[in-house]
């Protein structure tokens, strides 16, 4: 199979890592960290970022999104090339805290011109607001 063929499979595409500078949260905080992209087996074009907030219900296992963000690119990714590009994202107001029946993260999409999307999960933990 060529290289191209592989990547619009999923096998050897481009990946997205969202790195957060911490774990922990309160209600109404600013989230910062950045997004890794990480070129696969051949150049890319990368489409656009989603990032959803999510929460968990695990009492009936469902999920829902909180709140979004999409970045919107017509950049190239070349093989295992690495970029890096900010991430700013301020949690609401009204979140409840984290506790064993219910969970929040990020989920992050990295959608191609062509090929499947990548995807990444990161969980927070968002705790009482400090006074």
């Amino acid at each position: 199979m060529s290289k191209r063929l592989l990547s619009r499979l999923g096998i050897g595409s481009a990946k997205v890592d969202l790195i957060l500078e911490k774990q922990e949260y309160s209600p109404g905080e600013k989230v910062t960290g950045h997004f890794l992209l990480i070129g696969g087996i051949i150049e890319q074009d990368v489409k656009r970022i989603d990032c959803h907030l999510m929460v968990l219900d695990k009492k009936n296992g469902s999920e829902s999104i909180l709140d979004s963000l999409t970045i919107l690119s017509s950049r190239s990714i070349r093989p295992k090339e690495v970029e890096k590009i900010d991430f700013k994202f301020r949690l609401p107001e009204n979140l409840e805290m984290s506790s064993s029946a219910r969970s929040y993260q990020f989920k992050t999409k990295l959608h191609f011109d062509a090929g499947v999307a990548n995807k990444d999960q990161d969980i927070i933990h968002v705790a009482a607001q400090n006074i």
